[in-house]
This record gives C-alpha cells, sequence and structure tokens, in this order.
C-alpha cells in the first residue's frame, strides 16, 4: 500500500508517474531504508522539510546501487503528485538550492514543453554549488547552471531516462515560446545608450552615413569606387616610373666606374689569347705532347720515325719497338 500511486493522481504521458522510473531503480527505491523510513506517510507539506535536510543529489552508487535520498523524494513527488504551484514554489525557492534542484527534475519528468523551457531557463543564471554522488560513492562538486543544463540537453539524468521534449527553436517557430534573452542583454544595451550618449553629433552621423554606405549599392558608392580604382592605377604607374627613373640614374651615376670594370675585367676567353674551347696553355702543350707521342714520329730511331710519319699520313698505327 505505501507503494503504490495516489488514486486522485493523474496519468502523466500517458502512464503512471511512478512507471517514468524504470522498474529496477523503482523496486531498489522501495528496498531502501531511507525510503521506508522518512518517506513513509509524507504528504505535499511535509516533504518541504525532508527536502530542505538534502545536502547533494545523485542518483545511485555503490556496489548495489543504492539510491540517494535525492532520488527518493523524486520518487516520492512522482507517488502524491503534488499541485503545479507548489512545485513552481519549490523552483523559485533561492534559500535552498536542493529544493531547487528537486523541483526542477520533477517538474522536467511531468511538465510539458512549455513549462520546461519557461521554468527551467532561468536558472541558468544561479551559480552556486552543489555536491553531486558519483557512481563509486565519491562526491564531485558541481553548478546549478550545470545541472539545468544536463536537464534541458541530455537524455539521461541521474540514472533516469528523461522524457524527450521538443527543440527550442521548433517551440519558437509555433509561436509557443518567445525568443530566449541573456540576462546580460539589458546591460549591453545599457552600455551602447552610455557609448552613444558620450559620442558626438558628428561621430554619429559618420556611423550612419557608414551603416547606409555598407548595407546596399547606390550610384555614389559605385562613383567612390571608380576613384579609387583610378588613383590605384595612378599610383602603380607613378611608382613604376619613379622606379626606372631611379635605375637610369644609378646607370648614368655609376658609368665611369662601370666602364673601368668592365675593360679591367675582360675575361681571356673574350680576346681568345691563349684559351682554346676553355683550356689553359699548359694543358695544350700537354695534349699536343701526349698526341705526338702516340703518333710515334718522337721515336729516337730516325727510320721508325719516318715509317710512323707514313703510316700516319696513310691511317695506319705506328710502330712499336
Amino acid at each position: 500500500m505505501a507503494n503504490r500511486t495516489d488514486p486522485a493522481a493523474k496519468s502523466i504521458r500517458g502512464t503512471n508517474p511512478q512507471n517514468l522510473v524504470e522498474k529496477i531503480l523503482r523496486s531498489k527505491i522501495y528496498q531502501n531504508t531511507y525510503w521506508k523510513e522518512q518517506c513513509f506517510g509524507l504528504t505535499a507539506e511535509t516533504l518541504v522539510d525532508k527536502a530542505m535536510e538534502i545536502d547533494h543529489l545523485g542518483g545511485t552508487y555503490g556496489g548495489n546501487r543504492k539510491p540517494t535520498p535525492f532520488m527518493c523524494l523524486v520518487m516520492k513527488m512522482l507517488q502524491i503528485q503534488p499541485e503545479k504551484e507548489i512545485v513552481i514554489e519549490f523552483i523559485k525557492n533561492e534559500d535552498y538550492k536542493y529544493v531547487r534542484i528537486l523541483g526542477a527534475f520533477y517538474l522536467r519528468l511531468t511538465g510539458s514543453d512549455v513549462d520546461v523551457y519557461r521554468y527551467l531557463e532561468p536558472l541558468y543564471n544561479d551559480y552556486r554549488k552543489l555536491r553531486r554522488k558519483l557512481a563509486d560513492g565519491q562526491f564531485t562538486l558541481t553548478h546549478v547552471d550545470e545541472v539545468i543544463d544536463e536537464l534541458l540537453t541530455k537524455d539521461y539524468s541521474c540514472d533516469i531516462a528523461l522524457p524527450r521534449i521538443k527543440r527550442r527553436w521548433t517551440l519558437e517557430s509555433l509561436g509557443s515560446l518567445e525568443p530566449r534573452r541573456s540576462a546580460l542583454e539589458e546591460d549591453f544595451e545599457e552600455e551602447e545608450e552610455k557609448e552613444d550618449n558620450d559620442q558626438p553629433v558628428d561621430e554619429l552621423e559618420d556611423r550612419a552615413y557608414e551603416k547606409d554606405y555598407y548595407r546596399g549599392r547606390s550610384p555614389t558608392r559605385e562613383r567612390d569606387r571608380d576613384r579609387r580604382r583610378d588613383s590605384h592605377r595612378y599610383r602603380r604607374r607613378s611608382h613604376s616610373r619613379s622606379r626606372s627613373r631611379s635605375r637610369d640614374r644609378k646607370d648614368y651615376d655609376g658609368g665611369d666606374y662601370r666602364k673601368r670594370h668592365a675593360r679591367s675585367s675582360v675575361s681571356p676567353r673574350r680576346h681568345g689569347d691563349g684559351l682554346e674551347d676553355g683550356e689553359p696553355k699548359k694543358k695544350k702543350e700537354k695534349k699536343e705532347k701526349k698526341e705526338k707521342k702516340d703518333d710515334g714520329t718522337d721515336h729516337p730511331d730516325p727510320e721508325i720515325a719516318e715509317a710512323n710519319k707514313l703510316r700516319a699520313a696513310l691511317g695506319l698505327k705506328p710502330l712499336r719497338v
């Protein structure tokens, strides 16, 4: 009897509210000591006192996957199904951050898409620290805005599969939600107003002219662009002319030096003295001597030398004695 849903409770998403929690996790909650001792006979009014005693949040932990008190209270809220106004008061409670997270988690499970975005998105501005119990039983540090972002963007949270909700832009296109406004948007608008007030009138007119100038094409804009293009062309021509003039001036100023340098540095190849096909004199003489020795005409025996001359004239090989 203690685990049954309130008979006056309405079905959520076409099923019993307690069925939003998986059966394995639900049975573990029913067997937990905290559920049997602390959650028995709770009502919507007395549930607030238990929620104020919570000092951490989480799903299940340890080897046996024990549920946390936070999860037991979520299950109790699904069982008794408190009114919507009570849940909204949980979310708006600024004194107890875990009461706020408890109400936000319950609304994410049972609320409509519009209510989820309407009441949970303002909690993005809450940056208070929270303790979260991990699966290994250790604690980690998180923040309220991180938990809210997890509820709005993830499919699982605290070992519970969250119901699917529509994307925000879909609800905006249908007209169910207004575009979201950041909390810093008002500060930015105030700063822009201050800057506009501090600036003189001439600068504001120049800015307005620049906006109109860059917003669309106009004859004035085309005329200015043509003038800019012509000025660039004139600059290029003048630059090339100045470069050619400076080059001619350098040639004229250093003409005598170049002439002297040209006279003194003429390579012997151009005059042809002492070189033939790029070879020095010594190499040429060595080559001639080698050719003579190969012909055999310089043999010490005059008869053999004459015979070698004859053989060379006939194209025969010289005699080797």
